[in-house]
């Protein structure tokens, strides 16, 4: 086996690391001071050093990288995977290079299952950075784990589809900036269970769509997320145009959706992991308590050595993953996708625990990025399915086996 990177990935890597850390770091001071002086909060891709962050990304050639194909920047998922890690350093990077959730799954969409029309109005202002978006899957009354409990109905009129519904969780929504949204509903309830579900694009200014209110996550607003929204439809007409693929298609979509979406997260998550083990190692060189650093004391260098262990196991089963999705396709890599799913969390949450620990009350503090990348790995145990579900799933194939 060959680890090393091929110079295209190798050359990408220099310029993203030192985009990272000689821009994007030192500017997220200026993005929380330009984006409280705004009146409205959730305008946070308005904010004029993200845009400035944004021209040099596309400069440098740091733009869509994500995305396969002529529309982007043509990488393989192995390619992707260490630009991915260097982006979670910081919480601005995905975005300054457009490669942030949620719009990076529903480029993906549209890419993949769009028409030509709909790829013309939605997909190119996403790629060109001018739009964000949303996906509206879960919703607060049925389990949404069980994505076949979808009860979001859409139902076709003539020329139009009304969609009735009530979404929560969608991710993006609250940024007004997030023009278009990708709601999956049931077509026809009395379907095969994966052949009920369809996905629909609702324009945001559409009449019947109601943005109710921001969740918090842990507290935290995420307000450079574009925050979670609680969106209600009521009688939403759209074009039957707006339809992604064919009627009872919305269960298959969501799958080719996520998978990408589930190893993108897991790639940044290994980057903030890193950023806490490099925080945690500053800290405790720095501290004296009974009379000698805190990095001298033996429950730190555990703590220290565990860290890299995990982290250094954690990325090869990512790697891995990346590999065979690239070599034997998505399908091929469901079991290391679901993997890497139950792993990521879990690993990442225990090493910033354990970062927060070295920094003492510090660490639960807005002085540090430790405790918001507490509350925003935690919500990686629910996006894209949650533990239980990959678990369940992963034991029935081995049983199988």
């Amino acid at each position: 086996m060959d680890f090393a990177f091929d110079a295209r990935t190798n050359e990408l890597r220099a310029s993203m690391l030192d985009l990272v850390s000689t821009h994007i770091e030192p500017a997220e001071a200026t993005f929380d001071a330009q984006l409280d002086a705004r009146d409205d909060h959730w305008e946070w891709d308005t904010v004029p050093v993200l845009n400035e962050l944004r021209a040099e990304a596309r400069e440098r050639g740091l733009w869509n990288l994500f995305l396969p194909g002529e529309e982007g920047a043509g990488l393989t998922n192995l390619q992707y995977a260490p630009l991915a890690e260097i982006s979670g350093r910081s919480r601005l990077a995905p975005a300054v290079l457009n490669c942030a959730a949620p719009d990076t799954g529903n480029m993906e969409v549209l890419h993949t299952f769009g028409t030509d029309e709909q790829r013309s109005l939605w997909l190119e202002p996403l790629l060109d950075g001018r739009i964000r978006s949303a996906f509206a899957m879960t919703e607060p009354e049925v389990a949404s784990s069980d994505a076949t409990n979808i009860a979001t109905r859409i139902v076709r009129d003539g020329d139009t589809y009304v969609v009735n519904g009530h979404k929560w969780w969608i991710t993006g929504a609250m940024n007004p900036n997030a023009q278009i949204f990708i709601v999956m509903g049931k077509t026809d309830p009395d379907a095969d269970r994966h052949r009920q579900q369809s996905m629909i694009l609702v324009p945001r200014d559409t009449p019947g769509v109601e943005v109710r209110r921001g969740m918090k996550v842990y507290g935290y607003d995420d307000y450079d997320h574009g925050g979670h929204a609680e969106i209600v439809l009521h009688d939403v007409r759209v074009p039957v145009q707006n339809l992604i693929g064919e009627e009872g298609m919305g269960f298959a979509i969501a799958q080719a959706r996520l998978g990408p979406g589930r190893i993108h997260h897991c790639m940044r998550s290994i980057g903030v992991a890193e950023k806490a083990i490099e925080l945690m190692c500053q800290r405790v060189q720095t501290r004296v308590a009974f009379g000698k650093p805190l990095a001298e004391q033996g429950v730190i260098r555990d703590w220290i050595a565990e860290s890299r262990v995990r982290i250094e196991q954690l990325r090869l089963l990512v790697l891995k993953t990346a590999w065979l999705m690239d070599t034997v396709g998505n399908k091929g890599a469901h079991t290391e996708i679901q993997a890497i799913k139950i792993a990521t969390p879990a690993t990442v949450q225990w090493i910033l625990d354990k970062a927060i620990q070295a920094h003492g009350a510090g660490g639960l503090s807005q002085d540090f990025p430790l405790a918001r990348d507490y509350a925003s790995i935690r919500t990686l145990r629910f996006a894209d399915g949650p533990d239980e579900v990959h678990k369940n799933a992963l034991a029935r194939a081995e049983l199988r086996g």
